[in-house]
């Protein structure tokens, strides 16, 4: 049994420098952690089951058959974060340049089967040139297979893909699958083509950073929610999302008590509307003054900034915050920031979290731009989002809720479970400014003094129909709230949907406006 375990011990110290030490002092020296680093670092302290470690890939041909490594280039196995087991697979970068083949990807495959026959969240660690040329089409049927997978467990597990290095070609496509995307500043890169690619077949020169970087994608292409400076911080991040997530599609998400009472008032909103409508504000605090502790997690913080999205607690209790952000182009919804809050409304409902959202909203972007690139359908996603949600749902109206944006944003009548609204809300068809021009364009046109009369008029308007009360009366809105009751009024709310339930019609899918 020693030489048994002798060559054991042999075969496992070999697969777990299977780059050789030259390749891994090459990664460190770049400031990189190695793959099994990575999975050391993320996971709790000796949580980490190694599966498949002694896998060799079986191809043949361009030298390949006498460069065998053991893991073929990839850690695959189970753990915990703060407990809650977790499968992760990590590439590495130090075997083959972290490329994809056959072997490769039937190990990525297995743990993620693994998981969800397990009802497990999947973390996919990403540092790797693409398909391994050198296996040609069944390192693509690899690639195929886990993008099969990834679609199959989208909505029953959680995804998390992690960028630590370059993502190249048909590489990026599992990623952009998963439910959230991490990157590093500076060091992590996707796209398609590279700028090489790129400049032979369009003349366009850019560089790789500008081209596929973390910054690009977190504030061009929006395919990034989380940009960190370093690898430990990315990884950090991860482990704080977690907190927030359930394991699965039925379970709920965990329960982390902070001590911030729920029957807490919140008087500091009373005072952080500015005294014209027109002024802008941050809703961002409005939110920290509400959820437990101030803490939110905002996904996709840079992308779409007139719109803010992301996870916070009330009394313990996970909530997704979709909300219109006033600082930034005075909330208006246009293409990005529809798109943006539908995906992550659609994020929350798959995962048993419930809305909340908070609506200062003066209508969608105007512009021969917007149409054209299909606002109509883009903003569409938003609304379809909402109706097929069945998690509680709870909407705060603090100002403008203007025409068919004030519908899309979680009103009652695509299916708000309660709405409320502050006494400053103002729900209407449209600004009062643009009402007057439209109701009463004609007597405006004779007018000998038309600035008074529209003066006049716009105050009426906003007298009469820019306040929250006439939707109260028709129960529209369930109340009109104190700003310093709102987080009671949400806890209090959480409270009774808790035991929500409600079943969509039975059908195969619906067909979203993609």
């Amino acid at each position: 049994m020693a030489d048994r375990l002798a060559e054991l011990n042999s075969r496992k110290s070999e697969a777990r420098v299977a780059g050789g030490q030259a390749a891994i002092d090459r990664h460190h020296a770049k400031g990189r952690m190695t793959a099994r680093e990575r999975i050391e670092y993320l996971l709790d302290e000796d949580s980490f089951q190694e599966l498949d470690m002694l896998n060799r890939h079986v191809a043949s041909g361009m030298g390949l058959e006498d460069n065998r490594p053991y893991t073929d280039g990839v850690i695959t196995g189970f753990g915990k974060i703060d407990g809650r087991k977790v499968c992760v697979f990590s590439q590495d970068f130090t075997v083959f340049g972290g490329a994809l083949g056959e072997t490769h990807g039937e190990k990525i495959h297995k743990i993620m089967d693994l998981a969800t026959t397990m009802g497990l969240p999947i973390i996919g660690l990403n540092d790797g040139g693409g398909a391994r040329i050198q296996e040609g089409v069944s390192a693509l049927n690899a690639f195929g297979g886990i993008m099969r997978r990834n679609a199959r467990a989208s909505g029953v597990v959680p995804q998390i893909s992690v960028i630590l290095g370059p993502t190249a070609g048909g590489a990026v496509y599992s990623p952009a699958l998963t439910d959230f995307i991490f990157m590093v500043r500076d060091s992590s890169h996707m796209f398609i083509t590279g700028p090489d690619v790129v400049r032979a077949v369009t003349g366009e020169e850019v560089t790789l950073e500008e081209l596929g970087g973390a910054n690009a994608h977190a504030t061009k292409s929006g395919v990034a929610h989380f940009v960190l400076p370093d690898e430990k911080s990315v990884l950090d991040e991860v482990r704080y999302l977690m907190s927030f997530l359930p394991s699965n599609n039925m379970e709920e998400p965990p329960r982390i008590l902070t001590g911030d009472d729920p029957e807490r008032s919140t008087e500091k909103l009373r005072d952080i509307l500015p005294a014209s409508p027109n002024q802008p504000y941050d809703m961002k605090k409005v939110i920290a003054a509400v959820v437990d502790g101030g803490d939110y997690m905002e996904v996709n913080a840079s992308y779409a900034q007139q719109i803010t999205v992301g996870f916070a607690r009330i009394d313990g209790h996970t909530i997704g915050i979709v909300a219109n952000q006033p600082q930034i182009m005075a909330g208006v919804l246009d293409i990005q920031s529809s798109e943006k809050a539908a995906r992550f409304v659609r994020t929350c409902d798959a995962f048993n979290i419930p809305i909340v959202s908070f609506v200062d909203v003066p209508g969608f972007m105007p512009g021969v731009d917007q149409e054209h690139n299909g606002i109509i359908r883009h903003g569409a996603k938003l609304l379809y989002a909402f109706c097929e949600a069945t998690v509680p749902r709870i909407s705060v109206i603090t100002r403008k809720a203007y025409g068919g944006a004030y519908i899309v944003m979680n009103s009652k009548s695509v299916g708000a479970d309660l709405a409320f609204a502050w006494p400053t809300a103002e729900i209407a068809v449209m600004g009062a400014a643009g009402a007057v021009e439209i109701v009463h364009r004609r007597a405006l046109a004779g007018a000998e003094d038309a600035a008074t009369l529209r003066t006049e008029l716009t105050e009426e308007y906003e007298e009469k129909y820019s306040n929250p009360y006439i939707a109260a009366e028709r129960g529209f809105i369930d109340d009109v709230i104190d700003p310093a009751e709102t987080r009671r009024v949400i806890a209090r709310s959480l409270d009774l949907l808790r035991g929500k339930r409600e079943e969509l019609p039975k059908r195969k899918h619906g067909n979203m406006p993609l």
